[in-house]
């Protein structure tokens, strides 16, 4: 695997002193620094498709507002993993949210370097989705050096396992996408554990690993075969 570039790239977030944002560019490259440099290809094509990988992959899911009591809308995936005292200098009060808004919170941290992993892993998916663009060479070997050999068409939802079509994205009912960012296990979020999955997939496996939720399944199907 191509060793990265991994230069501090400046911003002005409130976080920078939690965690530096780094080059992922291969080391050596020409040019500015990029975080997401993967990304830019879907910008053009499909900016809303890249700006979900992007939010997806770092930011945590929260209230359709921010309150007291709510808690932040989003937040940076990483600043979950500081303590409660820690996170009072960034002006979170976890104390004075409800349990069930601090158990999610928590559930939903994870680390920079698992993140940008995430990222480039959705990003690899987008890319083997029916009706998909095709990436520029030097993205797809990019890709490639980290997940293996793209393949057109094989994209799936990780729950039903029906192949996705890219012109998905572009289709929503209320405002609500048809394609989710979905988790074989809802507790961990790193490479191995995501995936594309069906608004309506996702939703019904709800907060059980999907090993469980086929369980769950199966015993409905036994119990109504026997009645």
């Amino acid at each position: 695997m191509n060793e990265l570039c991994h230069e501090i790239i400046s911003s002005r977030s409130a976080y920078d002193s939690i965690q530096p944002k780094y080059c992922q560019l291969p080391k050596g490259h020409s040019g500015k620094h990029s975080e997401f440099h993967y990304l830019d290809h879907l910008r053009t094509v499909q900016k809303s498709v890249a700006d979900k990988i992007k939010r997806d992959s770092t930011m945590t899911t929260g209230a359709a507002w921010k309150s007291a009591e709510a808690g932040p809308n989003r937040i940076l995936r990483w600043v979950m993993l500081l303590s409660d005292s820690d996170l009072k200098h960034y002006e979170i009060q976890m104390d004075k949210l409800k349990p069930q808004v601090v158990a999610k919170l928590r559930e939903k941290s994870a680390t920079y370097d698992d993140c940008m992993a995430v990222a480039k892993k959705l990003t690899w998916l987008v890319y083997q989705m029916n009706e998909a663009p095709k990436p520029p060479q030097d993205i797809r070997e990019y890709l490639e050096n980290y997940f293996g050999k793209m393949v057109s068409g094989s994209t799936t939802c990780i729950i039903c396992k029906e192949k996705l079509s890219f012109s998905l994205f572009s289709k929503a009912q209320r405002g609500k996408a048809e394609i989710e960012t979905g988790h074989i296990s809802p507790r961990e979020h790193n490479a191995e554990n995501v995936g594309f999955a069906h608004r309506e997939c996702n939703i019904a496996q709800g907060n059980k690993t999907v090993l469980e939720f086929y369980d769950w399944i199966r015993g409905i199907i036994k119990r109504v075969d026997n009645r």
